[in-house]
């Protein structure tokens, strides 16, 4: 049963209903990727002028792609404006979860228009796994100088919101009354709890991050100009925290965050409840 006013169970096309993505991957193509596209949010489409029911650009070219294999539940959706771009405008990978629950496990948004920040390589281009294996600290200065948070190479479209929107609402079709991720970074938590999600694990290291930042606290006296993240006044915004405990500041690495959602409901958690909103160029 559905969650959300006036949505809708997810049927196939003999009415049979959906219950995961591997019920939907057991489709014929054509009906499976028609379902995944009706998921991702229209501006997308209209941003960069794309056929929802054709996926095709103006020039006539496969611009989205679904890798949706058969017998498995799991999804991933690349956008990518030309076959030999270097990046996606939109990725996102779910997958269903052995609870009946949806996986959010991961949703990248770019910019194209926007200059390329190489964050994701180490120093010597190789690719470094979300900064896990090895750190780019001049694109990183660089990156956070033009208000990025760690680990984006380029600036958002903004479209999280529609797509988070659009998201809920396919998970609430499949029956599914939770949705589940892992915050990658301090930022990306704060911005999940604008969404509703609570804390599986994690919460009380968020109380005692936003604690540690108070003015005398052991966060704030090491904001003390030692690198290029840890100056004064980070402490104040979601960016400036989440710069600082990228590069190290906590006592322990950050790990173990774990989210979920109610569909159709919101938690209330806010756990950073006096940040300043700045000019946020790098928002999703």
């Amino acid at each position: 049963m559905t969650k959300i006013r006036d949505n809708k169970q997810l049927l196939d096309a003999r009415g049979n209903p959906l219950y995961s993505l591997r019920d939907i991957n057991l489709l014929e193509p054509e009906e499976k990727n028609g379902i995944y596209a009706r998921m991702l949010p229209p501006r997308l489409y209209q941003m960069f002028s794309l056929s929802p029911e054709t996926l095709l650009g103006a020039d006539g070219e496969r611009k989205v792609l679904f890798t949706a294999p058969e017998g498995l539940g799991f999804l991933r959706v690349s956008v990518r404006l030309h076959a030999d771009d270097r990046d996606d405008v939109f990725f996102l990978e779910i997958a269903d979860t052995q609870h009946q629950q949806m996986e959010l496990a991961l949703c990248i948004i770019k910019d194209p228009e926007y200059p390329r920040f190489d964050v994701d390589l180490d120093v010597d281009g190789r690719y470094n796994y979300f900064a896990s294996q090895g750190r780019n600290i001049p694109e990183e200065i660089r990156a956070m100088n033009a208000g990025l948070y760690p680990n984006q190479t380029h600036r958002g479209l903004r479209l999280f919101s529609d797509f988070f929107a659009s998201f809920e609402l396919f998970v609430d079709s499949l029956g599914m009354e939770i949705i589940c991720a892992e915050p990658l970074t301090y930022d990306n938590a704060i911005r999940y709890e604008k969404y509703g999600f609570d804390y599986i694990t994690g919460r009380q290291l968020m109380l005692e991050i936003n604690e540690g930042f108070q003015p005398g606290n052991f966060l704030y006296t090491r904001l003390n100009g030692s690198t290029p993240f840890r100056m004064r006044g980070m402490e104040r915004t979601a960016r400036g925290r989440s710069w600082a405990i990228h590069d190290g500041i906590l006592d322990t690495p950050w790990d173990d965050i774990l989210i979920y959602k109610k569909v159709g409901e919101h938690a209330g958690i806010n756990t950073f409840p006096d940040r300043i909103f700045e000019n946020r160029s790098g928002d999703r």
